[in-house]
C-alpha cells in the first residue's frame, strides 16, 4: 500500500523541479501549470508490479478522486479518505477503521496531498524516448534519485504530448521490482458530491475502529 500510494501521487503533478535538463523542466512545468488549471482530479488506473527473480507478477487497478489536499483513493479493497486533516482507512475485509493524521514522514511515501512539491529536490531528470502507443506520442522523462542510498534506480514518467497529462508511469527498483501505473482515465472538474471526502462513522458502526494519535 505504501508504494502504491506513492506511485498513484507521482501520476498527478509536479513543482519545484530540479534545475537539469532544459527541455525535461519545460514540459514538467507545462503539466504541473496545466494540473494546477483544474478543480478536482478523478483517474482510474491499472497497477502492476513485477519481480522475475522473486516471481511476482501482481496487477489490479484501482480509482482516485483529488480536489486540493484531499483525495478519496480505492485500491486493494480497501478506501482511503483523507479531508485535509485527518486520514481514514477502511477495509471492508477486516472490517477495520484506521484514523490518523496524514503521515508525511513515512519513507517512500508520497501523498496525493504533496503532489505539488515533490519534486522540489532529490531527482535528476532529463529527456528520455518518445513512443507511439495507439496513435498517441508518448514523450518519456527519465528521473534518477540523487541519494545513493534510494531504493529506486529510475522512474520513466510518460507524458501524451498533445494533452499533457500523464500517460504512464514505471519505477524500475534496485531489487529487480518493476512497478508500472497506467492511466486508463483522466477526467478533470467533474461534479462531485460535497460528502465525498467526509467519513460517515455511522455506516461502520460494527467495524473496530482504531484511533491512531
Amino acid at each position: 500500500m505504501r508504494k502504491l500510494v506513492f506511485v498513484v501521487s507521482l501520476v498527478i503533478g509536479f513543482a519545484g523541479l530540479a534545475q537539469n535538463d532544459a527541455k525535461a523542466e519545460a514540459l514538467l512545468n507545462e503539466v504541473s501549470n496545466k494540473i494546477k488549471t483544474y478543480k478536482n482530479i478523478s483517474l482510474d488506473f491499472k497497477y502492476e508490479l513485477n519481480n522475475l527473480s522473486e516471481n511476482i507478477n501482481q496487477e489490479t487497478r484501482g480509482d482516485v478522486v483529488i480536489e486540493g489536499d484531499k483525495y478519496k483513493l480505492n485500491i486493494l479493497g480497501i478506501t482511503r479518505i483523507y479531508d485535509g486533516e485527518t486520514l481514514y482507512t477502511i477495509s471492508p475485509e477486516d472490517e477495520e477503521v484506521t484514523i490518523s493524521s496524514e503521515n508525511t514522514e513515512e519513507e517512500g511515501t508520497v501523498t496525493p496531498s504533496k503532489m505539488l512539491s515533490f519534486y522540489e529536490e532529490g531527482y535528476i531528470f532529463k529527456m528520455d524516448i518518445i513512443q507511439n502507443v495507439k496513435g498517441r506520442k508518448i514523450q518519456y522523462v527519465k528521473l534518477s534519485p540523487i541519494d545513493t542510498n534510494s531504493e529506486i534506480k529510475h522512474i520513466l514518467l510518460g507524458i501524451d504530448a498533445t494533452t499533457k497529462h500523464i500517460y504512464n508511469l514505471i519505477e524500475n527498483g534496485k531489487n529487480g521490482t518493476k512497478t508500472t501505473l497506467t492511466v486508463n482515465s483522466f477526467k478533470t472538474d467533474e461534479p462531485i458530491s460535497k460528502t465525498l471526502f467526509t467519513f460517515d462513522e455511522s455506516k461502520y458502526s460494527d467495524y473496530f475502529i482504531n484511533k491512531i494519535d
